[in-house]
């Protein structure tokens, strides 16, 4: 049995409801995968520092990066298993969020990027040690400065020189200049997937990764050039503008895989006649990553909620006619947090699905689909998460030492990163109004509003009426002239809110799924009362569309507020359970807000003395 609680002794009962929401929440996978990355986390070197500049801030991840490495083993095993990937990317990211994209482009866009298109290369495996042992951090080097999101249009260049069997990498001008890779602090050894586009006897291949040495102790390699970025809050990134003059890379450097290769007459062969799939099959590790960085932030979700709400019972305040209440008391902090909380797991098991289905069949249209739909719903909520988390716990909530700002700048980084949220939702938009259909029978009135599956109907019905409406005015438009980009942009809102809405809808599912499968009928209790409150604020949202279409009468339109107070005051009983099911502890999230008195600022208020006395 699952036990994490290293905080007083709950009763039997208690703790196995507390180990089965644990084994809920983290699949099953907890004592296996999380555990010991978490233990790894609860190391001083994640302890808080404070009055550090930004670049030694950066400096301390890279080392906190180096330790995670060093407790969870051999890199190739890791990326080996998808489960442990995002293990790696859910823990550390809580205690600084500058890891998250440092073990993720490591570990996922780098190292597996080699791995698999340079199978059965023993030129490369000198590398892959390197990488393995992370003698030298992994990046990845894709986004340049003048077409952001339009990646398969990139200019850098990696022409191929028959006459010395090497290519030669270059930026043809500041436009193509890669924005935002990790080379601001130069001297820590780095090496890099560059996506540059292969020139063959003056004929463009299309876009390929190639294996560049960008940094060792001494600094950038010659032709390596890099001009760091401005601070960004609460990421300690050392983000650079890099390009290169004319950089040598030998035949090794070129990862053309199993489908592309130079032959030894120079002449460029492809089993992938188009480049733009050539390109596409190059790029397929960003969807691991995607699922990565929703699999922190939902991660990152939990924590926030966790010191929330156990903040909000701990601290007290005043009250008509009494002395004083906690602030869980308040029906408005019930209201707002629960609301939070409800979003958080939702987001758990809509991501958890996701995982699973990765796990099954990661090179798949269907499950790429999903990771696209989870990044931008999951990304979305957890900002709103965050956003809330950090309010209700007042000024305590303005402090990185409590952990929620910080996570709300990571947020907004993983929204941008592995692809920004409205392209791709805007692909799976389309993707869906591809396969629009006539609308299925419309669910009847007499289910109840606290039922999870009756919103799920709701909204798989208005799906299948907006997409179906859609793709009908879309084709009008073609057929009355209009360009296809004309027609699209016009409809482009509708195919976003068709997108949203099917992340909405499998979140419900995914939800109401996992309340309907625990034992516990405590567990089981708090999981639907929690899937009810989410799945009525979806209903709310869109109570308009859903009364001018007969699927809600104006008086269940009015009752939600209402009735969804009403279920938060019913979830106030089980509030400290369900943050438990998170596994956190005080100890390990190590807040200050959490303490019950001042001694853990005035801690972090003589470690700033003491950082700046070294500096003297």
């Amino acid at each position: 049995m699952t036990t994490v609680r290293e905080q007083g002794s709950p009763a039997p009962a208690e703790e196995t409801d507390r180990n089965e929401l644990v084994d809920l929440v983290f699949d099953g996978d907890f004592d296996s995968v999380h555990r010991p990355i978490r233990e790894a986390v609860s190391d001083p070197l994640f302890d808080r520092h404070e009055g550090l500049t930004t670049v030694e801030q950066g400096r301390l991840a890279y080392k906190r990066v180096a330790l995670v490495h060093e407790h969870v083993g051999n890199a190739e095993e890791i990326v080996a298993d998808p489960r442990r990937l995002f293990a790696v990317s859910d823990w550390p990211s809580l205690m600084d969020t500058t890891t998250l994209p440092l073990l993720s482009v490591h570990y996922n866009l780098c190292l597996t990027t080699i791995l698999h298109h340079g199978q059965n290369r023993d030129d490369l495996s000198e590398y892959i040690d390197e990488l393995s042992s992370m003698r030298s951090v992994g990046s990845f080097m894709v986004t340049e400065l003048g077409w952001g999101n339009n990646v398969a249009n990139l200019q850098t260049q990696a022409v191929y020189e028959h006459e010395t069997d090497q290519f030669i990498l270059n930026t043809p001008n500041p436009q193509a200049q890669k924005f935002m890779p990790y080379t601001g602090i130069q001297d820590v050894p780095k090496l890099a997937v560059v996506m540059a586009r292969l020139i063959v006897k003056d004929a463009d291949c299309g876009v390929f990764p190639f294996l560049v040495r960008i940094s060792d102790e001494k600094g950038l390699r010659p032709g390596v050039l890099a001009s760091p970025l401005p601070e960004k809050p609460g990421l300690a990134l050392d983000n650079g503008v890099t390009w290169f003059d004319h950089v040598r890379l030998d035949r090794h450097a070129f990862l053309g895989g199993t489908m592309s290769s130079i032959t030894p007459q120079g002449e460029f062969v492809s089993t992938i006649r188009s480049r733009r799939r050539r390109f596409f099959a190059s790029l397929e590790r960003v969807h691991a990553g995607r699922l990565c960085l929703s699999s922190a932030l939902v991660s990152a979700g939990r924590a926030s909620a966790y010191i929330a709400v156990r903040y909000s019972l701990r601290r007290h305040t005043f009250a008509p006619a009494q002395q004083d209440v906690p602030l869980l008391a308040y029906r408005s902090q019930q209201t707002a947090l629960f609301r939070a909380l409800a979003d958080v797991y939702a987001m758990t098991f809509l991501v958890n699905h996701v995982k699973r289905q990765f796990v099954c069949s990661s090179d798949n249209d269907d499950t790429h689909q999903l990771i696209d739909i989870a990044k931008a719903v999951s990304s979305w909520t957890m900002t709103d998460v965050f956003t809330v988390c950090r309010e209700r716990i007042g000024a305590q909530g303005m402090f990185a030492a409590n952990r929620i700002a910080d996570y709300v700048s990571m947020a907004q980084g993983v929204v941008t990163a592995e692809g920004d949220n409205l392209p791709l939702l805007a692909k799976v938009g389309n993707q869906l109004l591809a396969h629009a259909k006539p609308t299925v029978t419309p669910p009847p009135h007499q289910l109840s509003l606290t039922d999870p599956w009756y919103h799920w109907k709701l909204l798989r019905y208005r799906e299948d009426v907006v997409g179906y409406d859609t793709a009908q005015s879309m084709r009008r438009y073609v057929r009355g002239g209009s360009s296809l980009f004309d027609a699209w942009n016009h409809h482009i809102n509708a195919a976003l809110d068709l997108a949203q809405s099917r992340g909405a809808s499998l979140a419900v599912k995914a939800f109401a799924e996992a309340a309907g499968g625990a034992r516990s009928p405590r567990v089981a209790r708090a999981l639907r009362l929690l899937a009810a409150i989410y799945a009525l604020g979806l209903t709310h949202r869109h109570a308009a569309w859903y009364m001018a279409h007969d699927m809600l009468t104006p008086s269940q339109a009015s009752r939600i507020p209402a009735l969804m107070d009403r279920l938060c005051a019913l979830v106030l009983a089980d509030a400290e359970l369900l943050v438990d099911g998170f596994a956190l502890t005080d100890e390990f999230l190590r807040a200050p807000a959490l303490t019950s008195d001042l001694s853990a600022y005035s801690a972090l208020t003589s470690s700033t003395a003491t950082t700046e006395e070294s500096r003297r």
